[in-house]
Order: C-alpha cells, then structure tokens, then sequence
C-alpha cells in the first residue's frame, strides 16, 4: 500500500498532479480544493494516498490531509458513490464542511455537486451517520457520548453535539474531541468549534 508521496510536483491540472518520487512520477487524481492547497510546480509537496483498484484499472488517488484523505474513504464506502463523485463532493466542500453536513443531516447540500441526486445524497447521510453510531460508538465509547449529549443539549446547545458528531466523521474519537470542546464557548457555531478544535489539537501535536 503507497501511504503518502514526499515529492517534486511535476504536473498540476485541475483534478489531477503528479509527484516524483526518486525519479518515478506517480499521477494522482485529487480534489480541486488539494491542487490549490499544495504548492506551484518545482516545489516539494506531500500527499496522503489512497490506491483504488476494480477490474479494469487501478488509480492513484492522493490527498492535501489526512482529514480529507478521510472523508474520500467514507465517501467511496457509501453504496453508490465511486472514487469520480467523491472527488467532486471533495473539490465543492472541505473536510470541515463535509463532516458538518453529515453530522446535521443537510443531504441537500450534496446536490449542489454536479452528478451528485437527492438520493445519493440521502445516502451519504444515512449510511455516514450509521458509521458513527455502529463503529465509533460501540460500549462504553457509547455511553460517555450520550451522555456528553445531554450536557451538552443543556449547556451549549446542539452546535457542540454537532460539532463532536463532524469531528467523529473525520475520523476523531470521542476521548480526543469531547473535552476541548467542553472548554471552548458555546455560543461559536458548530463550524467555528469544529475549526477551533482542529487547531488545538494540531497545535498539541507540532509540540
């Protein structure tokens, strides 16, 4: 399995670059929103990878962060949606703003992605939102998120258990994200939290 790429970008188009490693170039498929975070041609970049093989081809798909290379696996998991459409969800909306519409349920959202139908849509939703409940929380995982639920229903609203449910798509648990949202102001919007949160936890991890 190719994890990631450490290389010179060679080629950026729109929806695909190419990263040479040890002179071998690797052609990597990629959302809009990785090509115009990475760098300009000549500079070294890193990309988080995912190999999708079927049948008749094998392709290279690689990512700006892990938080998007992870929204990508949940997306192509989803009955329906094939690595093109999770792509192009990925280049209309950011790591962020996908987790958060999963986590309030707004399918309608999706739509706005050409290719992307209502029912897919509500796909994505429902089978996303299951993930959570059935791999993420699981015993007492479970219990302690229900009950940060209910204090946080009380004391800040549903915008910090939307919050906690976004950062759980993107691949967070509960025991990481739950208590700095529980310090930060409850009155921020699931996005501000879910952006604040991100940042400290970014920042503990460069100490």
């Amino acid at each position: 399995m190719i994890y990631s790429l450490r290389g010179k970008l060679t080629v950026k188009e729109l929806g695909f670059v190419v990263i040479e490693c040890g002179g071998v170039g690797y052609g990597c498929k990629t959302s809009y929103n990785t090509v115009a975070a990475i760098g300009e041609i000549g500079s070294e970049v890193l990309l988080y990878t995912h190999l999708y093989v079927r049948e008749d081809a094998v392709e290279l798909f690689g990512f700006a962060s892990l938080q998007e290379l992870s929204c990508f696996k949940l997306l192509i998991s989803v009955s329906g949606v094939g690595p093109k459409a999770a792509t192009s969800i990925l280049s209309d909306v950011s790591p962020e703003r996908f987790a958060f519409l999963v986590a309030s349920g707004d399918s309608k959202a999706f739509t706005k992605t050409k290719g992307i139908g209502a029912k897919t849509a509500q796909r994505i939703v429902l089978e996303l939102k299951d993930k959570i409940s059935s791999e993420s929380l699981s015993g007492s995982a479970a219990s302690d998120y229900a009950e940060f639920a209910a204090v946080s229903s009380d004391t800040a609203g549903a915008s910090v258990t939307e919050a906690l449910e976004a950062l759980m798509v993107l691949g967070y648990s509960q025991g990481e994200t739950a208590p700095i949202l529980g310090k930060l102001d409850p009155s921020l919007t699931t996005q501000e939290l879910i952006k604040e949160t991100l940042r400290i936890m970014a920042a503990k991890n460069t100490r």
